[in-house]
């Protein structure tokens, strides 16, 4: 019979955690690998040759794939058998190992929980509590399964109680195209099926805990209805040609997990979770004999990609940027970015606009004027670092902002990742401005290119403070221009012309 000391549940937690923050999982490399050598797609063979590279960087520098390093999401299997040396319940473990990894000085982890999430939305400082599910279930040892969940990918999830008569595989292909690029594509697609409300979303976020086997499912045939939903959904959904980082191309989804359960003879519950391109999840077991052992991956795995700047890249001076230069962008075009500019996410867009809408002046120091701004939340610095990876975070969640930030502030670009709403990109084609992308799920390889880094306004707000950092050669691509064309649209457009019809196979 086990008994599960409480440090050794804690720790494990822990190094988990920090586990999971710079290493994917072989499944993943391996699929992203087969996909970078099918694809025919420039833009998103550059995206993914980039979060490839990253992933790599990632692993030999023991730094956060993404700078968003997710809420905890822990799935604890306790078996019957099993007993506790402990004083904390489960709950208050996984929260002290979440707490001793997002602290670790060696590779500190960004904290994003913010608690009274309908009022202050105070920042938690050590990204608690986590989100956890016990199960007891036969046996004396204990299992758990723990991931950290992005904001980009899990604010994608939908749900809806469909008729009985429904068409699962029709209504999750009317859902992709409305996530946009946001959930950082490709990765996974969780789908449950069945139970109530809450199971369905539960079984779709455990789906994404499992392996990557599509190939293998593929070569030797479904065996049951939800292997066979499995197919046509991954086959439909790489055929709409969202593509890597929605660019266009031919690779949406890596795989789709499907799980269901029994249900209410009236009822036909599915929910949808993405996982993104910085998917993150371990299993371990504890058997009472101590902490759990996790191996690191051979990085002989990893494909040989080294993503660097083509030839045709346009270099940009961010220091003497002029309207006129940001009006002979065109749509699709890589830029490397050098000079200074500054950042700023949720939270800084509102105080901002706030004051500006009241007639108020900035804070000291602070100008929009003719400059660019980054939507990024960055990682602390350890060891030499100017900053930690500081990739984009999701930029549709500034688009309220963005009339006033470019009427009032007298910002000329933007910098973030996935597409922008309709009402955003007029705005952007009234004020003859730009859309930049970076990469999401290359954060490391961002960070790079930022030279130096200094709080310029809100430090009270932790990473969603105002930075300005001065950058050299930083990776972007075009995604709005200033005539309102944007590659969120036209590049699915021609790829699923493209693919219409053709049968997508993704064997590599």
């Amino acid at each position: 019979m086990a008994v599960i000391r409480e440090d050794d549940f804690i720790q494990s937690v822990a190094d988990a955690l920090q586990y999971i923050s710079y290493y994917h999982s072989p499944d993943f490399i391996t699929a992203m690998g087969r996909a970078y050598e099918m694809e025919q797609s420039t833009a998103a063979r550059d995206a993914i040759a980039q979060i490839l590279t990253n992933s790599r960087m990632c692993a030999e520098g023991h730094r956060p794939i993404c700078q968003d390093t997710g809420i905890v999401v822990a799935f604890v299997k306790i078996g019957m058998n099993a007993r506790w040396d402990a004083n904390l319940t489960v709950e208050e473990m996984v929260n002290e190992g979440v707490r001793r990894a997002y602290g670790l000085p060696e590779n500190r982890l960004r904290a994003s929980i913010v608690a009274d999430p309908a009022g202050k939305r105070s920042n938690t400082r050590d990204n608690t509590p986590a989100v956890v599910h016990v199960e007891m279930v036969p046996g004396g040892e204990v299992e758990v399964a723990i991931a950290a969940k992005g904001g980009g990918s899990e604010n994608k999830s939908m749900f809806e109680m469909l008729n009985p008569s429904d068409n699962i595989a029709d209504w999750v292909l009317a859902r992709v195209p409305e996530m946009g690029a946001g959930w950082c594509p490709p990765g996974m697609l969780g789908i449950g099926i069945g139970g109530t409300a809450e199971k369905a979303l539960l079984m779709a976020k455990e789906s994404l805990m499992d392996p990557i086997d599509i190939q293998e499912l593929k070569e030797r045939g479904p065996r049951n209805k939800a292997e066979e939903l499995r197919l046509e959904i991954y086959d439909r959904v790489n055929a709409l040609g969202i593509g890597a980082q929605g660019l266009g191309g031919m690779t949406t989804v890596l795989d789709v997990k499907v799980r269901d359960y029994p249900t209410h003879a009236a009822s036909l519950p599915v929910a949808v979770i993405p996982n993104c391109a910085a998917t993150r999840h371990v299993h371990f077991h504890l058997d009472g004999s101590g902490p759990a052992e996790l191996t690191p991956p051979n990085l002989e795995e990893w494909p040989q990609v080294g993503w660097a700047p083509d030839a045709n890249t346009r270099r940009v001076n961010l220091d003497t940027l002029t309207r006129e230069e940001v009006a002979a962008w065109r749509p699709g075009e890589r830029l490397l970015l050098t000079g200074k500019f500054l950042t700023g996410r949720d939270a800084a867009h509102k105080r901002i606009c706030a004051l500006l809408d009241e007639g108020k002046p900035l804070p000291e120091g602070l100008s929009f004027k003719n400059r660019v701004i980054y939507y990024v939340g960055p990682v602390d610095p350890v060891r030499d670092e100017v900053v930690g990876p500081a990739g984009p975070t999701t930029a549709n969640r500034m688009d309220r902002f963005t009339e006033t930030m470019l009427e009032k502030a007298g910002l000329i670009a933007m910098v973030g990742k996935a597409d922008r709403g309709p009402e955003a990109i007029e705005v952007i084609k009234r004020h003859k401005s730009a859309y930049l992308i970076a990469v999401g799920g290359a954060a490391y390889l961002v960070s790079k290119a930022i030279r130096a880094s200094r709080v310029v306004a809100f430090p009270e707000l932790g990473m969603e403070a105002v930075y300005e950092f001065d950058v050299k050669d930083m990776p972007v691509t075009v995604a709005v221009d200033a005539n309102g064309e944007s590659v969120h649209d036209t590049g699915p457009r021609e790829w699923h012309a493209r693919l219409a019809g053709i049968p997508i196979k993704v064997e590599g």
